[in-house]
């Protein structure tokens, strides 16, 4: 049976809906963002650790040019090494009758005799393995399966070794090595131009010359074993063979990959559930000071009655608790919904054999926990001062305010305003606590609608900075091997190139103090026009003769400045060691890279003047001239299409930003309805006596709502500017917290975001205006003055 104090509360609960409503909703939108991020967490990190497991994902990586098998027992042999597994790994290019540019293709080796691999086994989505009697059988992955709606038995087209051969595919496989699926050193997929696929070791030895030879091997340690030694000495091992410097997981593209988005979802779960959360405790609070504000009479009573300041407090308590429930079950029934439907849409990104939306229990009690706190917080404050009014006190209504004239009326410029409107003003500056708080909570509605366009205005800049600004060229050609820069002159007999640039990529390792990044230095021509070094401030740079450019985050991440010196170790030809001094900033948004000028860095490397690709113009008119003789050049190891880059990174990278800024924006939108329709109802609480007295004294309808919507109006306009920059330096925290190695966002402010923000906010605030005038009209004048007994 319910006391007399619940029925109490059920009553105030009905009271109060719409408001208890507002605040459960923001609550519930910070808690969904919270469950769903959480919980997606937990999904990828768990099918990652048991994929990994099963499928015995190795533990440390490395390249070389060639080397006997019979090395393999050496690498065995290492202190703290459990297993190994050599393998032949080759790009291709690829025939695809369904696109016009050409692909590329990695071909990675299946163990000798059909053995089963030791490391990174393949998981068979469908098909069967190739058989090492059968020729040019070839297993391919899911991604590029997908891509190109490819099926056990049907043909590939490619070029091995100068040699076109018809690959017939036998299986679909995923396999740990590649559940992020794209180049080496691209950011981003694009699985309609890069695929890998398996192949009989026998036969793709024999193909490319390394018949009783390997150029890739995957170590994987004992336990306990530490990395750092194993990889010290697997370099000692590889170096005669041309070996680049081997690396453990965390600095596995894939690996890398997947944990750079575990990290993005690790700094949204704190953010955004930080910021509405710590909305609705304010809103609670709002709430509760006025109620118990208006009950100061019954609280009186309920004291002289014989209720303990303990009952009393935890029955203003208890309302808090109601809406944090209803907050709570809202929250998780919609961060459960969200989270399957974006673990759909990170199957597309990352392969796994199942990936299963996994709720975080964990989150559901910390949500829980959170959500009461914040609520707890935000009410203990009245009901501290509630449960210490004296019943002698609470028994009297509160002492009017202090008359005073408005600040107008002292400078005397009241008579240009209508007597509406100076009302609204000395209320306003009677109460300023109320009317800063009041004023507080509508910029944060006009504040948290910036931070969600902010994600979607850092993508458009992303794609026309990175696609129009910095890489003006049409395509990227890359050569099998270093080659002299004569070469050129093939490309530019390409039919339809209008320019072409030379270019040399060097994988070097940088160094500052302990701090140590593997990137490429690209040499460019000081006379470049395609692809152009850009600093911060939009301005073109050009690599000195003395030194190298490296982009901002590369600088960020080895802790350097411009003047700065890093060690410079380079990891192919003669390996040189020697200090370079970091010239210039570069700004970039995808990766990290160093320049350097393109006859410095050939006579740094002492191998002559040499390129491996060049950076192509094409007349539009030739364009499926040019690809077509892209598909039939055997040096041409990789193409690389701007306008599929941008198409990729749009589909990918972009589409799943797009959608959280979406849904954040739909929260964020939701959150400003609540808070401005909350302040509406608190001020006509507040000053539902005072404008019944106008109407009764002779004031109409519209001069009394005018009154009302006067100070809503007025606490909107001054509300504006702080709310977006209140929003704007959210923005910037939160994208700063997102930002990574591999993809970055600038924060881009534009006036159109802006926009949105003020118009959601105006609407709101005209709502809730045409809600407190409609209230008006139904005031109870006679109820609203009686006195309270």
């Amino acid at each position: 049976m319910l006391s007399h104090l619940d029925r109490k509360l059920l009553r105030d609960l009905r009271h109060l809906a719409g408001q208890a409503l507002s605040v459960g909703l923001v609550m519930a939108c910070g808690l969904a963002m919270m469950i769903m991020t959480r919980s997606l967490i937990r999904s990828l990190e768990s099918e990652r650790d048991r994929y990994y497991d099963r499928y015995r994902f190795a533990h440390v990586f490395a390249q070389l040019k060639r080397a006997p098998n019979s090395l393999t027992a050496e690498i065995a042999a290492l202190p703290g090494v459990a297993a190994v597994e050599p393998a032949v790994a080759r790009y291709v290019t690829l025939d695809l009758p369904d696109i016009a540019e050409p692909a590329v293709g990695l071909i990675n080796s299946l163990p000798k005799h059909g053995a089963e691999p030791t490391l990174n086994r393949l998981f068979l989505r469908s098909g069967r393995l190739p058989e090492v009697e059968r020729r040019n059988e070839v297993v391919v992955g899911e991604a590029f399966a997908d891509a190109h709606r490819l099926r056990p038995g049907d043909r590939v087209a490619a070029v091995l070794n100068g040699s076109k051969v018809d690959l017939q595919i036998t299986g679909i496989v995923l396999s740990p090595e590649f559940i992020f699926e794209s180049r080496p050193g691209a950011a981003l997929p694009d699985n309609r131009t890069f695929g890998v696929f398996w192949m009989p070791y026998e036969q793709l030895a024999t193909a490319f010359n390394l018949d009783g030879a390997f150029n890739k091997i995957s170590v994987a340690l004992a336990v306990g074993a530490r990395e750092a030694p194993v990889i010290a000495a697997l370099d000692r091992l590889l170096e005669p063979y041309g070996g680049l410097k081997a690396y453990g997981r965390d600095n596995h593209p894939s690996h890398e990959r997947l944990r750079d988005e575990i990290r993005e979802l690790q700094g949204l779960a704190v953010a955004y559930p930080l910021v509405f959360l710590s909305v609705a405790a304010f809103m609670v609070n709002a709430v509760m000071t006025r109620q118990i504000a208006l009950q100061r009479e019954q609280i009186a009573i309920l004291k002289a009655f014989g209720y303990s300041n303990l009952q009393v407090g935890l029955h203003f308590f208890k309302f808090a608790l109601a809406i944090v429930t209803g907050g709570v079950v809202l929250g998780t029934a919609g961060g459960i919904a969200l989270g399957q439907g974006l673990v759909d849409l990170y199957h597309q990104f990352f392969r796994f054999p199942e990936l299963r939306f996994e709720l975080a229990a964990g989150s559901l009690v910390g949500a829980a926990a959170v959500s009461a706190l914040a609520a707890f917080v935000g009410v203990f404050g009245a009901v501290k001062k509630a449960v210490e009014l004296p019943p002698a006190d609470a028994m009297r209504p509160e002492p009017p305010a202090t008359y005073r004239r408005a600040l107008l009326e002292r400078l005397g410029i009241d008579r240009w305003f209508t007597p509406a409107f100076r009302m609204s003003l000395r209320n306003l500056e009677r109460k300023p606590v109320n009317a800063g708080l009041t004023c507080l909570a509508l910029a944060l509605a006009t504040g948290i609608l910036v931070i969600p366009n902010a994600f979607r205005d850092g993508i458009n800049y992303v794609l026309d900075y990175q696609w129009d600004v910095v890489q003006r060229q049409e395509a990227t050609l890359s050569l099998v091997e270093p080659g002299p820069a004569r070469v050129l002159n093939d490309f530019r007999a390409l039919p339809g190139v209008v320019h072409a640039e030379p270019f040399r990529a060097v994988p070097v390792e940088l160094r500052s103090g302990a701090v140590t990044r593997r990137v490429g230095i690209i040499g460019l021509t000081a006379e470049g026009l395609l692809t152009r070094i850009i600093d911060a401030h939009g301005r073109p740079l050009v690599a000195p003769p003395n030194g190298i450019v490296v982009s901002a985050k590369l600088a960020e991440v080895l802790g350097v400045v411009p003047g700065d010196q890093v060690q410079v170790r380079v990891l192919e030809g003669k390996r040189t060691t020697q200090p370079i001094t970091v010239a210039a900033l570069a700004e970039d948004f995808a990766g990290m890279a160093a320049y350097a000028d393109l006859e410095v860095l050939n006579r740094v490397l002492g191998e002559g003047d040499r390129i491996t690709g060049a950076y192509v113009s094409v007349a539009g008119g030739q364009w499926n001239e040019f690809l077509t003789a892209l598909k039939k050049a055997p040096r041409i190891a990789g193409v690389a299409i701007k306008r599929t880059l941008r198409d990729s990174f749009r589909d990918t990278t972009a589409k799943s930003i797009s959608l959280l800024q979406t849904i954040y924006l739909v929260f964020a939108t939701t959150v400003a309805f609540g808070i401005v329709y909350n302040s509406a109802r608190i001020s006509m609480s507040e000053r539902s006596r005072e404008l019944a007295t106008l109407r009764v004294v002779g004031f109409t309808q519209g001069e009394v709502g005018a009154v009302l919507v006067g100070e809503l109006v007025l606490l909107t306009l001054v509300a504006l500017p702080i709310g977006l920059l209140l929003g704007a330096g959210g923005a910037k925290l939160i994208l700063a917290a997102m930002n990574t190695e591999l993809v970055r966002l600038p924060l881009i402010l534009t006036l159109g975001n802006f926009a949105f923000a003020v118009l959601v906010a105006l609407v709101a605030t005209t709502l809730s205006a045409l809600w407190a005038c409609r209230k008006l009209n139904h005031l109870d004048l006679v109820g609203v003055l009686k006195a309270h007994d």
